[in-house]
């Protein structure tokens, strides 16, 4: 497996992955698949603000790919993101997930960020809450029921997880630079 920056040439495949999960899974509340020139947008979007957006090659196909995206766009949430981790359903179970997450993790820190939550669609998406758990994230609540996909009410349970001393010290940093109020 290698993991490398997801690029533009790499968009038709995050549709692909992605897609997958938005019409046969919970593990986001998108209803419509997008297409390999939005997922280029969203690409594009995480890589100007210094973001990490990888990918995980096996045998030169992408197996997954994984991000981190600002939390809010509120200037007091600069040093928080948000993670999210795709991997192909024939992949699922083989360890992508988590070396994807794990580097994500330390570009964050890198960043010299605080803070790294993840919003899980479905409080069934077992795979996710472990992978998660995996790497060190602590489930923080469930907002019950507040998404309705495919005739059902779904929950989305919230993890978090501390990056370097947290908010145990004052920033060391500028953290992310983010619009709006």
């Amino acid at each position: 497996m290698r993991l490398r920056p997801a690029g533009a040439a790499d968009a038709e495949a995050l549709a692909a992955i992605y897609g997958h999960h938005v019409v046969h899974g919970f593990g986001t509340f998108e209803e419509a698949a997008p297409t390999p020139a939005d997922m280029a947008e969203r690409l594009a979007a995480v890589q100007a603000r210094g973001l990490p957006y990888l990918v995980a090659e096996i045998d030169g196909a992408v197996a997954g790919f994984a991000y981190a995206a600002p939390f809010r766009t509120r200037a007091a949430y600069r040093y928080t993101v948000e993670d999210s981790v795709y991997i192909d359903d024939v992949r699922r179970g083989q360890g992508v997930g988590k070396a994807l997450l794990a580097r994500v993790i330390a570009e964050c820190e890198a960043l010299r960020l605080r803070q790294m939550v993840a919003l899980i669609g479905d409080s069934a998406n077992a795979g996710s809450i472990g992978l998660h758990r995996s790497c060190g994230f602590e489930p923080v609540g469930i907002f019950a029921g507040v998404g309705f996909k495919a005739g059902r009410w779904v929950d989305v349970v919230m993890m978090q997880r501390t990056l370097n001393a947290g908010a145990g010290a004052r920033p060391d940093g500028d953290g992310l630079t983010l619009s709006g109020g």
